[in-house]
Parts: structure tokens; sequence; C-alpha cells
């Protein structure tokens, strides 16, 4: 690996989540088949290739992007989750709570007026508040820096409460039989800590599709459009399956 700040940065994010896994360096020498030496030395940045890199992000259920995401946070110094103000403040106007969105997933302002169609003046009040916000800066060439993190989880109830007003109702709408749809379902038996992997395999889903957006933005010739994904578990209960089945799904 190169001995740049990038790097140090992943191997610190790298050695806290060993040391959370309970991995010392006696079990990562005797799991990776080397000497404990060797292992200290890889852990130090000394010859620790991308493979071995790999390999012990494998054994703490992270990966090398995961690592990088986590390094560049702690560089950036985005805050990693809303205040319950900003929550709030966002919550009571749908509007600015699309804008925010829009801006966190790389959209510039003037793209914001051209897809909403929105008055210059319409954009830069709403640019205002989030900016009194403290959720962006605004920069020069019609350019923001979001100051927050685009990883941040809604776990407050005002933003919540706002995706059940107005963002559910979409998906509800969705004509899940046409032939475009697009959507992934599963039937699981899963135990408490298998529901909470599943969770974290989502959350790692929605950094991936963060990072699909970018390179997408970057490297796409074809017209780009906005879309809406929505990943989401629940217990799954047999009503309706008992109307269509009569007694088969009933209980004994």
């Amino acid at each position: 690996m190169r001995s740049d700040s990038t790097s140090a940065a992943m191997l610190s994010v790298l050695r806290r989540h060993l040391r959370s896994e309970g991995w010392t360096a006696v079990r990562l020498a005797r799991e990776l088949g080397v000497g404990e030496a060797t292992v200290k030395r890889w852990l130090a940045g000394r010859s620790l290739s991308i493979d071995r890199l790999e390999r012990l992000a494998g054994l703490c259920g992270t990966t090398i992007m995961e690592l990088a995401h986590e390094a560049e946070q702690a560089r950036s110094g985005l805050a990693r989750e809303l205040t319950l103000a900003q929550e709030r403040a966002l919550s009571a106007d749908a509007f600015l709570s699309l804008l925010f969105m829009a801006l966190m997933a790389g959209a510039t302002p003037r793209e914001l007026s051209q897809d909403f169609e929105l008055a210059p003046a319409t954009l830069d009040i709403a640019l205002a508040k989030l900016e009194r916000l403290a959720l962006i800066d605004r920069i020069r060439d019609d350019k923001v820096r979001p100051l927050v993190d685009r990883a941040l989880v809604f776990r407050k109830l005002p933003m919540r409460g706002l995706f059940e007003k107005h963002m559910k109702q979409q998906f509800l709408a969705m004509d899940f039989a046409a032939p475009d749809a697009v959507y992934a379902s599963e039937l699981l038996k899963l135990s408490n800590a298998g529901i909470a992997q599943l969770a974290e395999m989502m959350e790692r889903f929605r950094r991936d599709a963060h990072a699909l957006a970018e390179r997408d933005r970057e490297n796409s010739l074809l017209q780009r459009q906005w879309i809406a994904m929505l990943c989401a578990i629940r217990p799954f209960r047999t009503t309706g399956l008992q109307d269509d089945q009569g007694e088969a799904f009933r209980p004994a």
C-alpha cells in the first residue's frame, strides 16, 4: 500500500474493526498461516498488498471500499447524522427535503433548476435555508458542498414521518407486474441476529449504490434520470394468501 494519508487512515479504520471483532495479531497469524511479526508489519502498512488488505478486511466483515469510505469520512469531518433540529426543519418542508437529498446525490444547483423547472429566485431561497441549517456550503461556480455524510441514516422520527407521508405512496402505487418493473423480493427465515446482519447488508448496498451513481455521473454518456430506491424488511404475514387459498394458510 502507499504510505499516504489515505492509506494511513484506511489502516487505522481496519485496525479498529479488527480489534472490535477480537482479531489479535496472534489470532490473525494463525488464521493466515504467517508469523506474528509479519501480521504486525502488515498492520503498520509495510508489505501490505491489496490482496492482503482485502483478506484482512473480509475477516472483520468489511471491504476495501467500505474502509476507504470510513477513512474519507474521518478525514472530511462530515456529520454522520442529522440533528433533531435539522430533521425537524427538513420534515416541515417536503420541497426543501427533496432538494437536500438531490444535492446529497451530487446534483448541482443548475441541474436542479433544469430537472425540476425551478425559478432561480426559488432555488436561491431554498439553498440559503439549507446553508442556515448548516447542511450545505455554497461555493463558487454553481457548486455546493454538503456538510453531512451521504451515507447518513435518518434515525429520528421527523424524517421518517416525511417518508411515510410523501415517498411511501410512490412505492405502494408501483405496478410490480409491469414488464419494466425493477425489484427484488425474497422470503427468508432468520433469527434476530440474522435480521440485524441483513440490515447491515442493506446499508452496505446503499453505500454501493452511492458509489455507482458517482461512477455513472462521471463516465456515462447516456441521459440520466432521477430514480427512487427502497430497501425494506418486515415480518411476513399470510393475510391475503389466506383469502386466496381458503383453509390452506389458516392456523391449525
